[in-house]
């Protein structure tokens, strides 16, 4: 059992604070573009284009994850407040809205340019699942997205009465930490495939397929509002994503099988 005693703003200058989840967020974005880009470039992409719509995909994607996060959180949050919606520096972004919200943006950019979409998402998925890897530390310090309080044997207390836990001196489940150790998994795997010669469009349906899988039982440790049959916003999306991904990633394995016996 761990106590955390940080506390999640940084330094404050007057009214304006600097808190831990931007800067760590901010760093999370950066390297996955950064990841991408490079991957990008070794698929044949050109990089100075791709990086003068990247911020179109990254915006995409921070609007989808805060959509998603208050969309979930309305009642008990920000009924009240409206305003507090905007307030994306103090954390609360949902991960599937960020990943849909940038598919979306990637999939219109990749149209009006005339890029190969498939192509271009399975140089992008190893940069976004390791984005999301590092942006988790952000809620592993902050207090969000945490899990449902645990007597042991491995939980997180905090002390800061800026932390965004309900109560203080309480242990909960460190559902963040089981995400980063999740993400870094799948980013292993799609890094080892990445130079395989895998068909156009396999990495991408493999981070699918793996992220959904993972994060529907990850997300039975979290304390995320109960929306429908028992399950979670996180938990009901990933059923989606699973129940497309897993027969597009099997049909498109059989189809490369067929050919190369054809051939």
């Amino acid at each position: 059992m761990i106590t955390i005693p940080i506390d999640p703003i940084l330094f404050s200058i007057g009214h304006f604070h600097l808190r831990w989840y931007s800067l760590i967020v901010t760093a999370a974005v950066i390297l996955g573009v950064w990841l991408a880009l490079k991957e990008a470039g070794r698929k044949g992409f050109n990089t100075e284009q791709l990086a003068n719509s990247v911020l179109w995909i990254v915006l995409a994607g921070m609007v989808g994850a805060r959509l998603f996060h208050v969309i979930d959180h309305w009642p008990d949050e920000f009924a009240a407040n409206p305003i507090r919606a905007l307030y994306i520096w103090e954390g609360g972004l949902a991960i599937w809205g960020g990943v849909l919200g940038g598919l979306t943006a990637t999939a219109v950019l990749a149209r009006i340019n005339h890029w190969k979409l498939t192509r271009l998402l399975d140089a992008f998925v190893p940069g976004v699942v390791l984005a999301q890897a590092v942006g988790r530390i952000a809620c592993s310090i902050t207090g969000d997205a945490v899990g449902k309080p645990t007597n042991g044997p491995f939980g997180f207390a905090y002390v800061s009465p800026n932390a965004m836990v309900p109560q203080l001196g309480v242990y909960y489940t460190p559902t963040p930490v089981y995400e980063i150790l999740m993400n870094l998994a799948i980013f292993a795997v799609l890094w080892s495939l990445r130079k395989k010669g895998l068909k156009d469009g396999i990495l991408a349906l493999i981070y699918l397929a793996l992220y959904s899988f993972a994060r529907f039982f990850i997300a039975f440790t979290s304390a995320y509002k109960i929306i429908a049959l028992g399950m979670n916003q996180a938990q009901l999306i990933s059923i989606v994503v699973f129940a497309i991904s897993l027969p597009l990633l099997a049909i498109t394995l059989l189809k490369k099988q067929q050919l190369s016996v054809n051939a």
